[in-house]
């Protein structure tokens, strides 16, 4: 060991991680040096495709400058779309601040392209929690449901796969938009690749041409070279403070599709006749440029950090989905915890290693929007950025916490080794219990 090791070893335990679990950690990542490569590749793929959309479109300094009020002509917020559309080859982008989080943004595309008497089909089973009562599965009040549209869900197979004969029979002359989640929400459920749910949209189009396929993108953008609108999906949608947001952008969502569907977002988030041409940037469009230049290496090290983390918890014996080998196409790490102990400690470890209140202690909550308690850990320079270190659950069986994100891979790895350390702490990993 040189004695740089020695200081990073020695600074590791200064800041709460053992011997045992920092040695388990090292031991880890021993083998994952060529998976580690290959999302580095990609990562050098995706930065000059969004490269190659800013110099297109001649992104200069001017494009920093603040409007407010009305924000008409305001440039650098126009040209930051054309970024976007270019970058995820899409006829049109609506990225905004005044898009409060990705829930909005996915409520926004449905709300503004369904009508009183069509029908919304779901071919990846349930949707997110948030969701339900913007669809109306759980009432509440301005939800689709109450606006006259029904809703239709094809559950998946077994296997995790889409149930294509299901769907065919779903699919029916009021059936006028898809809504595909690509990443796997609270659920155990696979998160589906780009060219997986290509294969998806073709078999929807292929039975009813004019349908509106819909692809919620959260967490699942720049993990891989393509996105699902290079394979035919007429809107994506997503949030900045994921992974497009590169962890700096302080609020926002974007929708990327066709001009029809897009514009059709801008009039219902503003108002009909004045559509995309209001909406005032207010100082915002330094951190969305810089933010979506980082995003290709900032989502690289929270992929980095999910597959650690599903390494080293697969070694201490639990559960993982995706498993440690799999392919993955998002950045999101599921594990099962076993209890509700363990899910507990594992989020108080990630927010223990927060740059930002890392002195609090998370507690279960009855979190707006889900139906069961939530634990959630974030230590954020932005409120509820889930592309920063991160970790959440609902408390229910099998008490499976989700972890993403990591600005930076070695915030990563800390995170990780700390959750295993505060469950470690409460004697619940019998191989390094004590330390």
């Amino acid at each position: 060991m040189d004695h740089m090791e020695e200081q990073i070893q020695q600074i590791y335990k200064e800041n709460g991680i053992s011997g045992k679990i920092l040695d388990l950690g090292n031991e880890v990542l021993e083998g994952l040096a060529p998976r580690f490569a290959a999302i580095d590749r990609i990562a050098e793929y995706n930065q000059l495709k969004v490269i190659g959309a800013m110099h297109k479109n001649r992104v200069s300094e001017s494009h920093f400058a603040a409007s407010t009020g009305y924000g008409y002509n305001d440039d650098g917020r126009d040209t930051l779309e054309k970024v976007y559309a270019d970058t995820f080859h899409t006829e049109d982008a609506l990225v905004r601040m005044q898009i409060t989080c990705g829930t909005h943004a996915l409520a926004l595309a449905l709300s503004a392209n369904l009508h009183p008497g069509d029908e919304l089909l779901s071919p990846t089973g349930a949707p997110y929690d948030t969701l339900e009562e913007v669809i109306g599965i759980r009432p509440s009040a301005g939800s689709l449901a109450e606006y006259g549209v029904t809703y239709r869900q094809v559950d998946l197979l077994p296997d995790g796969s889409f149930d294509y004969e299901g769907i065919r029979r779903a699919i029916g002359p009021n059936t006028r938009m898809a809504e595909i989640q690509r990443s796997r929400g609270y659920s155990r459920r696979p998160s589906y690749s780009a060219e997986q749910i290509g294969e998806l949209i073709h078999f929807l189009k292929s039975i009813k041409p004019d349908l509106i396929c819909m692809v919620d993108n959260c967490y699942g953008e720049f993990v891989e070279t393509k996105e699902p609108s290079d394979f035919g999906a007429d809107m994506i949608v997503g949030s900045l403070i994921k992974n497009p947001g590169g962890g700096l952008a302080p609020s926002g969502g974007y929708i990327c599709g066709t001009h029809e569907c897009v514009d059709r977002c801008a009039r219902r988030l503003t108002s009909p006749g004045l559509g995309r041409e209001v909406g005032a940037n207010l100082g915002t469009n330094p951190a969305f440029y810089q933010g979506f230049f980082l995003a290709p290496t900032v989502t690289a090290s929270a992929e980095k950090g999910a597959i650690f983390a599903a390494s080293l918890y697969e070694k201490l014996g639990f559960t993982c989905y995706p498993e440690s080998a799999a392919p993955r196409y998002d950045i999101i790490q599921a594990i099962d915890m076993g209890s509700p102990e363990n899910l507990i400690a594992f989020c108080k470890g990630i927010q223990a290693a927060a740059p930002v209140d890392s002195f609090l202690t998370p507690e279960p909550w009855d979190m707006p929007g889900y139906d069961d308690e939530v634990i959630m850990a974030a230590g954020a320079f932005v409120q509820g950025s889930s592309i920063e270190l991160s970790a959440d659950g609902p408390l229910r069986a099998p008490y499976t916490v989700f972890f993403q994100g990591g600005i930076t891979w070695y915030h990563a790895k800390y995170g990780i080794l700390m959750s295993a350390q505060q469950i470690a702490d409460t004697g619940r990993l019998p191989d390094v219990k004590g330390v």
